[in-house]
């Protein structure tokens, strides 16, 4: 009960603090373990499973309903967005064996990238700097630097020019 007690009370301070109090939801996730960058936005209805295994670089944002659903680690790097819904899954299950365990691989989202509305990004998945995944995609594979990718499955579609 008392583990339970305690684990609640930070989640209700970050889910009902003001949309501009982000310096406070950054602490609150520094408070418990994560490695949060310099002014990075973090809206309120953001979910985060396991805040020691995020790490979020500077000038990043997490938008709302974002789902960083943390069994395994989450890597997100400087300067990128993950737009509202979007959800970024470290964990599975081990379907060749019967009783289906638990699997976490760790999520890698570069500098620069932009994932938009509603992105799924599956366990084990690296994406490189300065990729832009479109709104509703589905990332089941690596993505390569300095690319626009959309669809479900995701499929390239060009190379990004950028200053």
């Amino acid at each position: 009960m008392v583990c339970s007690t305690l684990v609640a009370y930070p989640i209700s301070f970050f889910k009902t603090s003001p949309h501009v109090l982000y310096g406070w939801r950054r602490f609150l996730l520094r408070l418990f373990g994560a490695q949060i960058g310099k002014k990075v936005i973090i809206r309120p209805s953001a979910q985060i499973t396991y805040p020691w295994k995020v790490k979020i670089g500077d000038y990043s944002w997490v938008g709302d309903d974002v789902v960083l659903y943390s069994l395994g680690d989450i890597e997100i790097g400087e300067n990128s967005i993950i737009s509202q819904k979007s959800y970024i899954c470290t964990g599975t299950h081990d379907y060749s064996k019967s009783d289906f365990p638990i699997l976490a691989k760790k999520i890698t989202i570069g500098n620069g990238c932009w994932l938009a509305t509603d992105v799924f990004v599956s366990p084990g998945i690296t994406i490189a700097d300065g990729v832009v995944v479109g709104a509703r995609s589905t990332v089941i594979k690596d993505l390569d630097a300095a690319s626009v990718y959309v669809g479900s499955p995701v499929r390239f579609i060009k190379k990004r020019n950028f200053e």
